[in-house]
């Protein structure tokens, strides 16, 4: 058996790198006072004229703003009500609330929403808006409770368990 050969390696010439001092730092020079006349007043708080509410349902979640004096116009996502609920049947859920207490054309809403769909979207937006009418008058709450437009309705898809199809649904059973 040969005799391991050792090897011997060179040490590489260490790099001299140039130092490069920081820049000094300048003392900051005080600004000079304006006048009375030219000072900027201090920003008032903006005052909103509408209330905002989120609703939820499913995977939908729903930023509502009622404004309390309008003509009935309901704007959801930038478009018209009819126009994003091309179905009837979710105009007609968005609306409950406003129907059930005779605002239809009172007050107006704007809605943006997203995630899930069509129908989670519209109960969503029935959920936000009656939180918004909730928070117009405490009284209304007598007429929407029992409706059940206040409750947050909390089902959800369960997610798929490990060996099943879904969520519960187990593989085909065979026999032989």
């Amino acid at each position: 058996m040969p005799t391991p050969v050792k090897k011997t390696s060179t040490p590489k010439p260490a790099v001299k790198r140039p130092r490069v001092k920081p820049a000094a730092k300048k003392p900051a020079a005080a600004a000079p006072a304006k006048p009375a006349a030219q000072r900027v007043p201090a920003a008032k708080p903006m005052s909103y004229d509408f209330i905002a509410t989120v609703g939820r349902r499913k995977r939908a979640i729903a930023r509502v703003r009622l404004f309390a004096k309008g003509t009935g116009k309901v704007t959801v996502n930038d478009a018209e009500l009819s126009k994003f609920f091309i179905a009837s049947h979710y105009q007609y859920i968005v609306l409950q609330p406003l129907k059930l207490l005779g605002l239809e054309s009172s007050v107006d809403v704007r809605v943006k929403v997203v995630g899930g769909g069509s129908m989670g979207q519209a109960e969503a937006i029935r959920h936000g808006l009656s939180r918004a009418l909730l928070k117009l008058d405490e009284n209304y709450r007598k007429q929407l409770r029992p409706a059940g437009f206040l409750t947050r309705d909390a089902r959800v898809k369960e997610r798929k368990k490990p060996g099943l199809k879904r969520a519960r649904r187990a593989p085909q059973f065979s026999k032989r």
